[in-house]
C-alpha cells in the first residue's frame, strides 16, 4: 500500500469538525495537523485526537493543505504553504472577492510550481459553467434564499427584524464582488459561480431571507454560445452552521478523495 497523504487541516470550526469526521477511517487521507489560534486548540484536540495541534502549518512533513477557515486564514497559512511548494485545498472562496487576492493566490502558487484547488462547494454546475465560458458566456445570475435566521449577524440586519419577516424579503441584489463583501460567510456560493464563469463583476446575485423555507436554496441562470441553463439546488444547512450548507463539507471530503482515487470523476 502506497503511503496516506499528509494533510494539515486549516480551521477546526464547524467545517472542519465534519471533514474531520468523515476522513477518520479512510486509509489513503491522513490529518495529521491541524492548525488553530491558540484559543482554539483545546477544541481541536478532542475533534481530531490523533494530530498535532499548531499555530501554522510545518514546513515539513505536509503533502496537503486543506483551509476551512476563513480569509484571514489563506493570507496567513495558504499562501506560504504554496510558495513552499504544497498543493492547497480552498473552501473559503469568498475571500478571493479582494480585490487582487485570486491573483496573489495564482502568484504564490506558480512561484511554488503547485497547484491552490478551489472547491465548489454547496453549488453545482460549475464543471458545466467553466466549460460554458470557453465558448463565451453572455449572462450568469445567482440567487441565493436562506431562512432569515441565516442571515443574522449580516448586514441584512440593518433597517429590518429578521424574525418578523412574514415573506420573502431581498436582502440584497447588485454584483458577486459586492455580494461576496457583504456576506462572507454566505456568499461563498457566489464567488465560486463567478470565478467559474463572468468574474465577480459581471455576475449578477441576488439574496433573500425566506421564512418559508427551512433550506439553503441556491439558483444559477447561465446563457451563451453552449445554450442556457438554470439549475436550483436545495441543501440542508450545516447542524452546527446554518449559515452553511451541508454539501459544502461533502464537497471538501470528495475534492480530496478525488486526489488519491484510481478513478476520480
Amino acid at each position: 500500500m502506497t503511503a496516506p497523504t499528509r494533510i494539515a487541516l486549516v480551521g477546526c470550526g464547524a467545517i472542519g469538525t465534519a471533514v474531520l469526521e468523515l476522513l477518520r477511517d479512510d486509509p489513503a487521507l491522513q490529518v495529521t495537523t491541524v492548525v488553530v489560534p491558540a484559543d482554539g486548540a483545546d477544541a481541536a484536540r478532542q475533534a481530531a485526537p490523533g494530530a498535532q495541534v499548531l499555530a501554522a502549518v510545518p514546513a515539513e512533513g505536509i503533502d496537503l493543505v486543506v483551509e476551512t477557515a476563513g480569509h484571514a486564514a489563506i493570507e496567513q497559512h495558504v499562501l506560504p504553504a504554496l510558495e513552499r511548494g504544497t498543493p492547497c485545498v480552498v473552501a473559503s472562496v469568498g475571500a478571493l472577492s479582494a480585490a487582487g487576492f485570486a491573483e496573489r493566490l495564482e502568484a504564490a502558487a506558480v512561484a511554488g510550481r503547485t497547484q491552490v484547488q478551489l472547491i465548489p462547494g454547496a453549488i453545482g454546475a460549475i464543471d458545466a459553467l467553466a466549460a460554458a465560458r470557453i465558448g463565451g458566456l453572455a449572462s450568469v445570475r445567482y440567487t441565493g434564499r436562506k431562512p432569515p435566521k441565516a442571515w443574522k449577524g449580516t448586514p441584512a440586519e440593518q433597517g429590518r427584524d429578521l424574525d418578523a419577516l412574514a415573506q420573502a424579503t431581498v436582502i440584497f441584489e447588485g454584483s458577486a464582488r459586492e455580494a461576496a463583501l457583504l456576506y462572507p460567510k454566505n456568499a461563498n456560493v457566489a464567488a465560486t459561480v463567478s470565478l467559474a464563469g463572468l468574474g465577480l463583476d459581471r455576475t449578477q446575485v441576488r439574496l433573500i431571507a425566506d421564512p418559508a423555507t427551512a433550506e439553503n436554496v441556491h439558483t444559477v441562470e447561465a446563457e451563451g454560445a453552449f445554450g442556457s441553463f438554470e439549475l436550483t439546488m436545495r441543501n440542508k444547512p450545516l447542524a452546527a452552521n446554518p449559515k452553511t450548507s451541508a454539501l459544502t463539507v461533502y464537497s471538501a471530503v470528495r475534492a480530496l478523495r478525488n486526489r488519491v482515487a484510481a478513478l476520480a470523476i
